[in-house]
């Protein structure tokens, strides 16, 4: 099977293009955002910790049975350091509920390596979803005068 290609672009461009994927379904196109490493690691929320090329790719075809996935991410915090991306998100999730569209919200660390083929993922951890959106605990560094 062949891999779709990306444009090397940066950690955002790849990010940007695994939420497109999850949102259109496109298990090649999300796979294509992954790097071709046996060490890749997903966690969806709650579940297992996958390891591997097989196992990623295994549990997004099964996510995928079931439709689309509708997540947005939003704020975003980055920590770049050289080859790596490590990016905090706060995904808006749109979910069919008794009561209709409602949304969920779920806490995501993305990690981003910069390989040969561009910027690709080589890990994604999802928290379990909430109804609310969660709050941020920031803490300001001491002033020295």
């Amino acid at each position: 099977m062949r891999k779709h290609k990306l444009p090397p672009g940066s950690a955002d461009d790849t990010e940007a293009a695994f939420y497109d994927a999850l949102q259109h379904a496109d298990l090649e196109r999300l796979m294509a955002c992954w790097a071709d490493d046996d060490e890749i690691v997903c966690v969806h929320p709650g579940g297992p910790r996958l390891i591997g090329q097989a196992a990623v790719r295994a549990a997004f075809e099964a996510l995928f049975a079931n439709g689309s996935v509708q997540a947005q991410p939003e704020k975003v915090r980055r920590l770049d350091a050289g080859a790596c991306s490590v990016h905090s998100v706060v995904e808006r999730v749109a979910v069919m509920t008794d009561d209709g569209m409602q949304h969920a919200w779920v806490v995501a660390t993305n990690v981003y390596a910069k390989t040969a083929q561009g910027w690709r993922m080589v890990a994604h951890h999802a928290s379990a979803g909430a109804r609310s959106e969660p709050p941020e605990v920031l803490t300001s560094p001491p002033v020295l005068h």
